[in-house]
């Protein structure tokens, strides 16, 4: 790859995630604090990432694959999110905020496939190329959640402010968008079929039984995902951890050095190996929730947020790359899409409505929450999926490339490629 092409293709994914990073991991405190929300209002704020994820395949499958480049359509997406997130910022009650934050997240949802499409049609061998891009979006991430904690938002009751900063970063990535490599259309000119419309054509994938269980444990290990993306922070800032937004960038940090070490251990362990490890870690990171403490288990809280990095990259960043080697040139938009689908969309938005539900039936009369009763669920769900996963999985080393199961040739297309 060029050298100015990975230098793009870096900034990209720094400003991508640096966005996301910048109002997300705070969002929950500040409904709560803010906007005096339940937590079920909070569980429906951060379901509006499920009906984005949901939403996505249509502008992969159909949009990006047939008719306009996907650099182009990242920059407009970003350009419409950024006046989003700035009237976000400005009202007063959820009933107001929820219909921005609702169309914001079904602009945003589909760039994360975008973003990860634009890279890998650059790449020769994704499983060594993508990893020291991707982690240029980690820290991204670990650069807002210390921008906040060293501002001191959460204590002076100005995350107002996470949402402008996430304005101002959109405007920026959506104009630099533009400079982007040409990730043109793969399949323009061909007939719109209901698979393109709905995002379907990549469905093909499932017929590997491997890749169908790895599909449907990222459905069900999203369901626990939900409760760390929604109540961590609230979870930190009500125990008392102070700079709780600084202290979880921890969690990126251990993501980008594991993003790094991924080729070597992608070349020692495998697929299945490399999935079951960070499943384990979403299991023990939650038990850490439930006995940590701001005094003698203090390490624990740390603990469970440093996990983070073995729980995303070994389970999403491995599945990302996985879908890539599966889909073959022609489906690689829409498999990246269809996963997005199951793991924002179906799993995250299962595990919204759920954990909301969970935290208000916990709430104390005093006004706190019985968190350790609270972060044992998702800590139980994670155990059951990985125990499934594990018993079941097959790693296969030869990748079955996909076509769209609605014609004849689904069945003819002959085996290419090996797993890393």
């Amino acid at each position: 790859m060029h050298s100015l092409t990975r230098i793009k293709l870096s900034v990209m994914m720094f400003l991508e995630f640096f966005i996301w990073g910048a109002w997300f991991v705070t969002l929950g405190t500040y409904l709560l604090a803010n906007l005096e929300t339940s937590g079920t209002q909070v569980g429906m704020a951060f379901l509006t990432q499920s009906i984005g994820a949901i939403a996505a395949p249509f502008f992969i499958g159909l949009i990006a694959d047939k008719f306009f480049p996907a650099q182009r359509i990242l920059g407009i997406l970003h350009l419409i999110g950024a006046g989003l997130l700035w009237q976000a910022s400005v009202v007063a009650d959820f009933d107001s905020f929820y219909p921005f934050i609702l169309v914001y997240m079904i602009v945003y949802m589909p760039t994360l496939a975008l973003v990860n499409s634009i890279s890998f049609r650059q790449m020769k061998d994704p499983s060594k190329e993508f990893p020291p891009i991707r982690v240029l979006g980690t820290l991204g991430w670990v650069v807002a959640g210390l921008t906040i904690g060293w501002l001191n938002w959460e204590q002076t009751n100005q995350l107002d402010l996470t949402f402008k900063m996430a304005a101002l970063a959109s405007v920026l990535l959506g104009l630099f968008s533009f400079t982007l490599p040409s990730t043109p259309p793969v399949k323009k000119g061909e007939k719109t079929t209901f698979a393109d419309l709905v995002g379907l054509d990549a469905i093909g994938i499932l017929k590997n039984r491997s890749y169908l269980l790895f599909f449907l444990s990222s459905v069900a290990i999203c369901v626990p995902l939900a409760f760390y993306y929604g109540f961590t922070n609230p979870f930190l800032n009500e125990v008392g951890m102070e700079a709780a937004a600084g202290k979880q960038s921890l969690g990126q940090i251990s993501e980008l050095l594991f993003m790094l070490l991924m080729p070597f251990f992608f070349i020692r362990l495998g697929v299945k190996k490399m999935l079951a490890i960070g499943m384990l870690a979403w299991v023990l990171r939650y038990v850490l929730f439930a006995f940590g403490d701001v005094e003698s288990g203090y390490w624990m809280l740390i603990g469970g947020i440093v996990l983070h990095g073995i729980c995303y990259d070994f389970f999403f960043v491995t599945g990302q790359i996985y879908t890539d080697n599966l889909a073959g040139e022609r489906f690689k938009s829409s498999a990246q899409g269809l996963i997005t689908l199951a793991t924002y969309g179906v799993g995250m938005l299962i595990g919204s409505l759920l954990s909301g539900v969970i935290v208000d039936a916990y709430q104390l009369p005093s006004g706190g929450h019985d968190w350790r009763t609270i972060w044992l669920i998702p800590a139980a769900i994670a155990g059951v999926v990985l125990l499934l996963f594990v018993l079941f999985f097959k790693d296969r080393n030869t990748a079955q490339p996909i076509s769209n199961p609605l014609t004849p040739e689904a069945e003819a297309a002959p085996a290419v490629g090996k797993l890393p």
